[in-house]
């Protein structure tokens, strides 16, 4: 049991490196993959009900009768199931300006993905690659208040279902939620290259 506890104590600059790698890992993909459209209709209910960055879109505020005359979200009506593409639906987000805006946005997430990785090597990089994933991490979490699809709606049934709302998190929330790690990851990158850097200026 000493030797395991003595392994963990040992290794921890070396985790601390895992979590670089792990945020890199995550970063590229999903900010690579914002360079297609299935993502880029993913992140509408987000972006669109956010004050911070709703102004990227054209088509924010704009409300549309559903079916039965039900005034909604106008993003409501031309959402894409993942795997699944509509011509219409395909227009309104080309409109909307949601494809321009997720190429930029992906094309950050990937550079801050990059800037953590680099710390392993680069302190001072790493530091703001830390910075930055805890900044992207807290504009993320403010989703769970703004964006109305991250709990479990009430869609009626046989009766009314008793968990929707507040804290029923839907799988959009459970994925914004996880956040908080990256947020603490983020952190702690930050803290480590501070820590660096500081060791590094001393010696010199």
């Amino acid at each position: 049991m000493k030797s395991i506890i003595k392994f963990f104590a040992s290794g921890q600059s070396y985790f601390i490196d895992f979590i670089r790698v792990a945020i890199f890992v995550v970063m590229v993909w999903i900010g690579g993959l914002k360079a297609f459209n299935y993502e880029a209709d993913g992140i509408v209910p987000f972006v669109i009900n956010s004050p911070f960055m709703k102004f990227f879109y054209h088509n924010t505020g704009n409300t549309a009768k559903k079916d039965k005359g039900e005034i909604v979200a106008e993003y409501n009506l031309y959402k894409n199931l993942e795997g699944k593409t509509v011509k219409n639906n395909i227009d309104w987000h080309e409109s909307n300006g949601t494809y321009a805006f997720s190429y930029g946005l992906g094309l950050v997430i990937v550079i801050i993905g990059l800037s953590v990785l680099l710390g392993i090597w680069f302190p001072k990089i790493g530091f703001w690659g830390g910075i930055l994933t805890a900044g992207m991490s807290i504009t993320t979490l403010t989703f769970l208040i703004t964006t109305p699809e991250v709990y479990v709606p009430n869609l009626g049934g046989d009766f009314q279902t008793p968990q929707h709302g507040f804290p029923y998190l839907s799988g959009a929330g459970r994925l914004v939620i996880k956040d908080i790690i990256m947020l603490a990851g983020g952190l702690i990158i930050a803290s480590n290259s501070a820590q660096k850097i500081i060791s590094s200026s001393i010696k010199s």
